[in-house]
């Protein structure tokens, strides 16, 4: 028997990168995916190409009605859900002096009441279905810390945490567990403008800020999404029954709590 026969999950911005791995990862274990994100055609690409058990919902978690149509669609489709990650998110980087207002809005209106509301909706579908429920949210190192070009991001992240800990406390009387996780630097297409930021800000070459940045990881490489994936199987899974508002460093060694 797989880990997760007979579970519907869905996934926000899971049309590419660490949550299209995460919806790999559920598929070989049984369960159906919406492969939830605001680009539709993307989706619906990641659902193809995943094949069975996959299917694209549209999801712009900044916008309560896409939530709940993104919801109510996933129970159409599979009957019930059971699993949710939070995994859609935005990174910017400025000196502080010059973040702007449209940038703190943008992240903030993703990166957290996104996390919230989506994880809201969720839960009052779980809890009408009586059967309890995962929730997974993704933090990031950035949230265990600030970093000198990244204020609103780490902030973000560290709000995810926060919550996490917070609704974890609040819907386990639900049978719902809520668990984070918090990857450390990630390798995938988002690093050529995460690099291209960095060397604007910092003065330097092309590549120069993606390698300094490997360079510092315990471990010795960036982490693929299929480094996370173990643990996102994890805590979707009935093996996680007793694990409640906590958030996992998956991270190669950058961060020890």
């Amino acid at each position: 028997m797989k880990r997760l026969d007979g579970k519907s999950a869905l996934i926000t911005g899971a049309a590419r990168g660490i949550g299209k791995g995460f919806a790999e990862a559920y598929l070989r274990e049984g369960a159906t995916v919406a492969i939830g994100d605001i680009d539709m055609a993307a989706a619906e690409a990641t659902a193809a190409e995943l094949g069975e058990g996959a299917y694209a919902i549209h999801l712009d978690v900044t916008r309560q009605e896409s939530i709940d149509a993104a919801i109510a669609g996933v129970v159409e489709r599979a009957g019930k859900l059971d699993i949710l990650v939070n995994n859609a998110a935005v990174f910017d980087a400025a000196e502080t002096v010059d973040i702007t207002r449209d940038s703190y809005d943008r992240l903030y209106a993703i990166n957290v009441a996104g996390t919230l509301f989506t994880m809201q909706a969720a839960a009052k579908q779980m809890i009408a279905q009586g059967q309890g429920g995962k929730i997974i949210n993704m933090a990031s190192q950035a949230g265990r810390r600030g970093e000198s070009l990244v204020l609103v991001y780490c902030s973000t992240k560290a709000a995810v945490i926060s919550m996490t800990q917070s609704a974890g406390l609040n819907l386990i009387k639900h049978g719902i567990n809520v668990n984070a996780i918090a990857p450390g630097v990630v390798d995938g297409e988002h690093w050529v403008h995460v690099d291209s930021m960095f060397a604007k800000l910092e003065g330097k070459p092309l590549g120069q800020k993606r390698r300094e940045v490997e360079a510092s990881v315990p471990a010795g490489r960036y982490a693929v999404p299929g480094d996370l994936s173990p643990m996102a199987v994890f805590l979707a899974s009935s093996d996680s029954d007793y694990v409640v508002a906590q958030t996992y460093n998956v991270d190669g060694g950058q961060w020890m709590s």
